[in-house]
Order: structure tokens, then sequence, then C-alpha cells
């Protein structure tokens, strides 16, 4: 792949990911759930924009989780789910990052939504 390719991806993605967060702010009530995927991990985060902290967040970095990445991101949606509705939030506002809406990313969703997490 060329240098020139690669560089015209990350510019796409790096549109998207401001179109989606241009629309999307936590808030005290509904705060914002971002998601970020890479190649071997998962993170996942909820986060009150007004104050600009950092509710609950769970990742497989550190932990030794092992399978597929789908499996990786179906552990973080519950974890997250948990971690979430201990800190009192039941409700959020779905973030992708400029991923589209599919497979890990819907897995991670899913899996959050049946612990209770409403998006």
């Amino acid at each position: 792949m060329r240098t020139t390719e690669i560089a015209k991806r990350l510019t796409n993605k790096m549109l998207r990911k401001g179109r989606v967060r241009s629309t999307i702010k936590g808030t005290p009530e509904r705060p914002r759930l971002s998601v970020t995927i890479s190649n071997m991990h998962v993170s996942a985060q909820v986060i009150d924009d007004t104050k600009g902290n950092t509710i609950a967040s769970a990742t497989t970095v550190g932990a030794k989780a092992t399978g597929t990445m789908t499996e990786k991101c179906i552990i973080v949606g519950t974890e997250i789910a948990k971690k979430a509705k201990k800190a009192k939030v039941t409700s959020v506002v779905f973030d992708r990052n400029g991923r589209a809406y599919a497979g890990r990313l819907k897995a991670l969703a899913d899996a959050a939504r049946k612990e209770g997490l409403e998006f």
C-alpha cells in the first residue's frame, strides 16, 4: 500500500470521527460511551463532557483476555455496562469514533445493552 493511500485513509477516518463528535456531546444525565478498537486491544470509556471527566472505563490492556477480537469486545461491553451501572449511569450516547457500526463494534454495543445500558 502506498504512503499516499495510507494518509488518505487516515484523513478520511479523522473526518468521519469529527462528523460524529460534532453532534455527540456527553452530559451528566447521558454521558458519552467512547469506544476505541485497535489491532490487539479494546477500550471503552463513559465520559461526561461538561466536566471533562471519565466516569467509568474498561479495557483489555493489561488483562489476560484471550480469544478473538469479537470476544474481547463482548467482555469489554459487559464490563463497561457493569461499571456504569455501579456509577449510577443507565443511559449513554454511543460514540463509535469514526468506525462503521458493524462487527466488533456492534458486538460491544449489544453486550452493553444486554447488561442494561441504554443507548
